[in-house]
Order: C-alpha cells, then structure tokens, then sequence
C-alpha cells in the first residue's frame, strides 16, 4: 500500500492560509511558519505528520498527498477543520 510523509497547517480561513502561503513561499520556513499558526496539535513538532497511508486521512486531505508534487507547498485546502496548507515530503 502506497505511504506518504506530509507537514501541514491548519488555521480558521482561506485569506490567513493565502497569507502564510506567501511568506513560505517568499522563503519563511514551513516547520517555522506551522509553529507560529496552526491551530493543530501537529503544529508543535512543525507540523510533521508522519507516515500514513490511503483513508488515514480526510478524503479532500489524501487527494493533495497522493498526487501533489513532492516538496511544494499545496493549499488552501478546505476540509471540515478548516484552511491547509500542505506539503508532500515523500510517497513510496
């Protein structure tokens, strides 16, 4: 089965998630940027995910990780929690 590493954030609305997206893009670190905003629990180790697979996660979640490309910053993405911001750091 296939399995995937990912870090992602997760704040309240599309325009803060938009916003953070520009300052990890402008060269502000992903980890740094997670510490700082995601209201996840994940947050806190920079928002590291692991290693899951198919179904682990919400389905909006892992049609990004599964087809998204590696080490490129994806989002907002809209789920049940919330904005994303996700990025892909492995899939084998």
């Amino acid at each position: 089965m296939a399995q995937a590493t990912a870090r992602h954030l997760l704040v309240s609305s599309e325009e803060k998630c938009e916003a953070l997206k520009q300052e990890i893009l402008g060269g502000a670190d992903f980890g740094d940027v997670a510490k700082a905003n995601s209201s996840c629990p994940s947050g806190a180790q920079g928002g590291d995910l692991g290693s899951f697979g198919p179904g682990m996660m919400v389905k909006e979640f892992d049609e990004v990780v599964f087809s998204a490309p590696l080490n490129e910053v994806q989002g907002p993405v809209k789920t049940q929690f919330g904005y994303h911001l996700l990025e892909v750091t492995s899939r084998g």
